[in-house]
């Protein structure tokens, strides 16, 4: 089955985040394709390089890097969004870039299903 993955929430405010990850990790290790993630609305902290939780917290933007370069994900940051937040290109950790809600629509099209995490 092919996924598509909407993140609307941040990576500190919301389990919706730590939701989405493990369901994308989960679902490439039994196989699955996921077509794209899509950072949207305080989603886009997810990718922000400069954030730097506690040692003994997880480390949510160095996670879906690292899933994003073991398995080639396309992961997008909603430009909007982002420009909203004070979040720009430069400041994307590893494996996200920047683009439009037309990639959203796009894996919405391409994969089975979209699912979303958050509100």
């Amino acid at each position: 089955m092919k996924f598509g993955i909407l993140v609307n929430e941040g990576p500190f405010t919301h389990q919706a985040s730590d939701s989405a990850y493990q369901f994308t990790k989960a679902a490439l290790e039994k196989g699955h394709e996921i077509v794209r993630v899509f950072f949207y609305h305080d989603g886009v902290h997810n990718s922000n390089k400069l954030s730097e939780p506690p040692t003994d917290d997880r480390n949510l933007v160095k996670l879906w890097s690292e899933l994003a370069e073991e398995h080639g994900l396309d992961m997008v940051v909603c430009v909007a969004a982002a420009m909203r937040r004070g979040l720009k290109e430069e400041l994307l950790a590893a494996g996200f870039h920047i683009s439009g809600l037309g990639q959203l629509v796009e894996a919405g099209i391409i994969g089975d299903r979209l699912i979303t995490f958050g509100d």
